[in-house]
């Protein structure tokens, strides 16, 4: 016999709260009740109900609220919004930001038990599929996450936010850099949402020209500007139902992010050439490998629409920040590479794979999965030597070696006077911006200061010793 279901009902009034109570005990559930969204999320972090069933309306904190913080528990229950017919609209943003159905008052009681069976098997189907996904991915990770990779912590970090954030349906912004695999993240949460079976477009905003922009994503009426025979849909139009996404958003002129808030906004875009607007249901996912808060602080980048992206954010963490996972993503891409083109190659020898965790990888997994397929080609044997690898990756590891003879970089000592502590400080920190290629977020974790603190130094950073006013 299965576990009898467990519900927590929310609602303020205290006769339907007592009715709601009764009726789901008499389907023989386990049924806690509270009358506020604070007693509500308390009852359902201990209890771990299959199912929250809540009023929209409630004093103090409202069932949104309540909403936001059940998505962030580990094991999120299904949510059931009750609402009066006055605010559907509400209860339909509800649905959007994550809420699994809503019924409206008066409540139709057979109706309600019914929709709380359904949703008490799905959510129990979906924790089935969760133990069934972890357990397939196993300890190691070698089986991976929607073609993803990765054993360490901050990849089953991110395997995780990605299904949480999966089951909301508002903006996404994904921030990493170049060739870390920000494409495949946001083709997972398409994967692991509702949108699954509808359409995934993917545009890079930096190879649409600027004067084709605005066609290019809302699409054009026939005759609206010379050349245009016929009619086009746009992108946001061929996304309709499923999700777009926007890789390097950062470089979308001011004008369009207008446009691209609005229909972030309300749902609603205007076709080029034509006076009524069209309503689209997509949700976008946005990716940068620029620091978009400090494009805002430059007035590059619109504060409302990056505010308005950043509600969920996920980042891909650069390929030298990945512990252990190194030697699991080369070995995976060797065999991948040997088998598409016939080669020989079926193991990493010590001497290559010495050689590729000395190396920085500044172009993160994109670089790697080009590395190895060089490496594929030139190897004669089944391992992989270090001399079938790219000299700059061989030439990368012996300077890494050099620096760890002195234990510092040679760039911070230099000349015979001893510099000052606020000197070295000043040395170092070009240091690190230099090896983090300018990446002011990772530079800070490297550091170990926030990024104010950051910023604050950036401020206060001499000019280096040799260089007059204007840079030369």
């Amino acid at each position: 016999m299965s576990e009898a279901a467990r519900i927590v009902v929310v609602e303020d009034d205290a006769a339907l709260n007592e009715l709601l109570a009764e009726e789901l005990e008499g389907q023989d559930w386990d049924v806690r009740t509270s009358r506020s969204a604070e007693g509500g999320f308390e009852l359902a972090a201990e209890f771990r109900p299959d199912l929250v069933v809540t009023d929209l309306q409630l004093p103090q904190a409202d069932g949104m609220q309540l909403l936001e913080s059940l998505l962030r528990l580990p094991r999120p229950p299904a949510v059931l919004m009750i609402t009066a017919f006055g605010t559907v609209e509400r209860a339909v943003a509800a649905l959007k930001a994550g809420a699994d159905n809503f019924l409206t008052k008066p409540l139709d009681i057979e109706h309600l038990l019914i929709a709380c069976q359904r949703l008490v098997e799905q959510r129990r189907l979906r924790a089935e599929l969760d133990e069934y996904r972890d357990e397939y991915r196993g300890d190691a990770g070698t089986r991976g996450f929607h073609g993803m990779l990765g054993n360490s912590s901050v990849m089953r970090q991110m395997f995780e936010q990605i299904e949480r954030i999966a089951r909301a349906d508002g903006p996404v912004l994904i921030s990493g850099p170049s060739g870390a695999g920000k494409e495949r993240v946001a083709r997972a949460l398409h994967t692991e949402s509702r949108r699954a079976d509808e359409a995934f477009v993917a545009v890079n905003c930096a190879a649409v020209p600027p004067d084709l922009m605005e066609s290019e994503f809302f699409g054009y009426a026939a005759g609206a500007f010379t050349g245009a025979d016929r009619a086009r849909k746009g992108l946001f139009r061929e996304a309709d139902g499923g999700t777009l996404f926007l890789d390097e958003v950062g470089e979308m002129p001011m004008p369009l992010q207008a446009r691209l808030l609005r229909a972030l906004q309300d749902g609603r875009i205007r076709p080029v050439g034509k006076e009524r607007e069209v309503q689209v249901d997509v949700r976008v996912i946005a990716a940068s490998n620029r620091d978009l808060a400090e494009a805002v602080a430059s007035d590059a980048f619109r504060e409302d629409l990056y505010y308005r992206l950043e509600a969920f954010e996920i980042r891909v963490p650069a390929l030298v920040e990945r512990e252990n996972d190194l030697e699991l993503l080369a070995q995976d891409l060797l065999l991948k590479h040997a088998r598409a083109a016939d080669r020989p190659a079926r193991r990493l020898g010590d001497d290559a794979l010495a050689c590729m965790k000395d190396y920085d990888w500044r172009g993160n997994v994109r670089e790697l999965g080009n590395v190895i397929e060089r490496a594929v080609t030139f190897c004669n044997g089944e391992v992989v030597r270090a001399g079938d690898l790219p000299e700059r990756v061989r030439r990368g590891a012996s300077r890494e070696h050099g620096a760890a003879d002195t234990g510092v970089p040679d760039t911070l000592l230099q000349g015979d006077v001893l510099p000052s502590l606020e000197e070295l400080r000043s040395r170092y920190f070009r240091y690190v911006l230099e090896r983090t290629g300018g990446n002011k977020r990772r530079a800070a974790a490297l550091l170990g200061v926030g990024r104010r603190t950051l910023y604050r130094w950036l401020e206060s950073l001499p000019e280096p010793k040799g260089k007059s006013e204007d840079g030369k």
